[in-house]
């Protein structure tokens, strides 16, 4: 006779093994284990920062940064400071009229932008209050493939949402709205929404290892997060600037390829550099002599073989410094000093 699946059978075996129904008492006790080692941290780590993410609710009268939005809107931050600092994407608030946060707590107030540098996507704003609870932000750089990742938000609207996955790589990089390349971004399959950005990715031990970013719409799992350290950097500059110095030098310029026999012949390490199209009128550039045509090939003592190794080495440090700069003017390898400004805003 064909037993139904859902009849219990206490019977012991004829060989005196376990009966069915222990044997799966005991798998299911076995399989239960990692479960619980998993969700407890979960829980923890939600635990201790749940209560500093907040749902940030906007207006705004025209497009932001060009992409058609307009009208209301929705987005995650975290709080810094208990006096009201609160971290969120620049992508967020960027040309917002009015803001407003809502705590886990009930509290709806409205906010001030302090600082928004869209070349990381990041910003700053705050509320009137000296009670928030905070997040500690994380080291990123002890970051690891494979570990877990917990993304906090609120997306499409639904705040408070947890979702769970791992640190699937490290080190991306893509561009902010700016066109400045941002690196050393985390990717996550932490499942991520519209509403999530701004909003904490968070390690097991319940650190802020990233700013929840973006995803790649045509593919599954594919987020992304600045990481803590990159965060730690640019918040600092805009609670204490109110923005993010760089440093300029007034030229429009694009890679181009150094030929092979120019560059053995100067030992040049890469067969790149940025060939300068256009120079700005009393620019820097301009003062130190550079011209359209010249390729430039170091700054600063680091080679730059393409546009982003020009922005990387134009920060805050090398403002009023004159500094060494080396080109390539037709065949003839050319070494300037050039003083680079505060970049405008």
């Amino acid at each position: 006779m064909i037993r139904p699946v859902n009849q219990r059978n206490d019977q012991e075996p004829p060989d005196g093994g376990e009966s069915i129904e222990t044997a799966g008492r005991k798998f299911a006790a076995a399989d239960d284990e990692p479960m619980d080692a998993y969700s407890q941290a979960v829980t923890r780590a939600v635990e201790k920062v749940g209560p500093s993410v907040v749902k940030l609710e906007f207006t705004c009268g025209e497009q932001i940064n060009g992409d058609g939005r307009a009208g209301r809107g929705s987005g995650s931050g975290f709080a810094l400071t208990p006096d009201g600092f609160i971290l969120t994407n620049s992508h967020v608030v960027h040309g917002a009229e009015s803001l407003r946060v809502l705590t886990t707590d009930g509290r709806n107030v409205s906010a001030r932008l302090i600082g928004d540098d869209p070349h990381t996507d990041l910003a700053v704003i705050r509320v009137e209050a000296d009670d928030l609870p905070t997040a500690e932000l994380g080291d990123s750089s002890r970051l690891k493939v494979g570990q877990l990742a917990i993304a906090i938000g609120s997306p499409l609207g639904f705040g408070a949402t947890v979702t769970a996955g791992v640190v699937s790589a490290l080190g991306r990089s893509f561009r902010a709205v700016s066109g400045r390349l941002i690196e050393n971004v985390i990717q996550t399959d932490a499942a991520l929404n519209p509403g999530n950005s701004g909003g904490p990715l968070v390690s097991g031990k319940g650190e802020v290892i990233g700013v929840n970013t973006a995803v790649l719409l045509p593919g599954q799992g594919l987020c992304f997060a600045i990481s803590s350290n990159t965060a730690r950097y640019v918040a600092s500059h805009l609670i204490r600037d109110g923005r993010v110095a760089r440093s300029y030098i007034g030229v429009i310029g694009r890679n181009a390829p150094i030929p092979r026999r120019l560059a053995r012949f100067y030992k040049l390490p890469v067969e790149t550099g940025v060939l300068v199209a256009t120079v700005e009128e009393a620019s820097p550039a301009d003062q130190a002599g550079l011209v359209p045509s010249d390729v430039i090939i170091a700054m600063a003592g680091c080679t730059i073989a393409a546009i982003d190794d020009l922005h990387r080495v134009l920060t805050e440090d090398l403002i009023s410094r004159p500094t060494g700069m080396v080109i390539l003017r037709s065949y003839e390898r050319v070494e300037l000093l050039i003083e680079p400004t505060a970049m405008r805003e």
